[in-house]
């Protein structure tokens, strides 16, 4: 055998925010050799964009197509999530008071609603743009879910005209821009709703004549579609989803069309892996509105966020943030909302950490939080 080529050219190739220099040669020892340092320089790259915070994702995403095809896709997202290199905030649907956002609310003028962002963590609160649909405020009672580290906002009552709406609008945290998915099925109002590997779920709530119902749906956030699931055992209006271990989304409580106002103390439970549905019973307190106050303890068992501390009894809202629930609430009718973040531990009292909150929140009451794994 003869000596090997020796005659080599140079080149320089720039992956991501690495720089290689590559031996241009025509045997095949070299061409593996080049294929495994691009394929490293490829996952180096990932590893150095997984460590990126968020709120740097869109500016990087301007480098090339690749780097901002690969920040918006979804596996990216679950391989920072794998990593532990995502956090979880809560997002809050405030009212903003008609566009007054230091101050009491103003007679005669008619709330606009808005979305906030809590970061635990830096202890920092954001306030999101408006959706380009709605620019003076959400549409009324629409729903939130987390979805893949994205806000998915539906359904809700026109703020001008007060028609029931079947918009679906998703946040991006890393474009920080909103963008429109297909409509929902059909009208509905105070529905239930989950989110879980890449698809929301919705049960529930009354239609247009008010008639309660026992339909759901399941939407795909990936390919933007929506299906119909089994219905539920009974009709449900008013109801309360949650989703418990990526495994079951619970419909808790709700009343029928005839018992307008008597929640129930069961609840219709969907398995994600079944696609069946199943009734527990004797889950929550009959009589008591569950609206944005369920949670999961850490038994498993559902817990009223009002019942956590008298200082949150009335107007309770709560969502788990990891090992921490951020709750808000007052302790008497009409008195001062306050902003709370609670240690859950079992067995024990739970004690109230005041937050600190500026200005522009201070004065809002919540209508609805969510908890939401973002790309931060």
């Amino acid at each position: 055998m003869g000596p090997a080529n020796t005659n080599h050219k140079q080149t320089t190739v720039t992956c991501g925010p690495i720089i290689c220099t590559y031996p241009l040669c025509h045997n095949n020892q070299s061409k593996y050799l080049l294929q495994y340092e691009f394929n490293l320089a490829k996952q180096l790259g990932l590893e150095c964009l997984s460590r990126l915070p968020h709120t740097s994702h869109r500016l990087v995403s301007r480098v090339c197509h690749r780097w901002r095809d690969l920040l918006q896709s979804p596996d990216f997202y679950y391989h920072r999530k794998k990593l532990g290199y995502t956090q979880k905030v809560a997002c809050l649907v405030l009212n903003f008071n008609g566009g007054t956002v230091n101050g009491p609310k103003k007679p005669g003028v008619s709330p606009s609603y808005g979305i906030a962002v809590f970061d635990s963590v830096n202890q920092r609160w954001d306030r999101l743009a408006p959706v380009y649909r709605y620019p003076n405020g959400l549409p009324l009672f629409c729903q939130l879910a987390s979805c893949e580290g994205k806000l998915v906002v539906m359904g809700g009552w026109d703020p001008v005209s007060y028609d029931p709406v079947t918009d679906v609008f998703i946040y991006d945290f890393m474009t920080q821009q909103w963008r429109q998915g297909k409509d929902m099925p059909s009208k509905r109002s105070f529905f239930a709703i989950g989110a879980c590997l890449g698809r929301v779920f919705i049960a529930g709530g009354h239609d247009e004549n008010k008639n309660a119902l026992r339909s759901a749906w399941v939407y795909d956030l990936r390919k933007d579609e929506w299906s119909q699931l089994g219905e539920m055992s009974e009709e449900r209006d008013e109801c309360e989803g949650v989703v418990i271990e990526e495994d079951e989304f619970w419909v808790v409580s709700g009343y029928r069309t005839e018992s307008q106002g008597q929640f129930d103390g069961s609840a219709n439970v969907y398995g994600l892996k079944s696609g069946q549905w199943r009734r527990v019973e004797g889950v929550w307190e009959p009589g008591r509105c569950p609206r944005s106050c369920v949670g999961m303890g850490k038994d498993g068992k559902l817990v009223n966020w009002a019942e956590l501390n008298p200082a949150v009894r009335v107007g309770a809202c709560g969502i788990s943030l990891g090992g921490r629930v951020l709750v808000t609430g007052s302790g008497y009718q009409g008195g001062p909302h306050g902003y709370y973040m609670v240690e859950m531990k079992e067995g024990q009292n739970s004690k109230l950490e005041k937050l600190t909150v500026p200005d522009e929140f201070l004065w809002v009451c919540p209508i609805r939080l969510l908890c939401g794994n973002l790309m931060q």
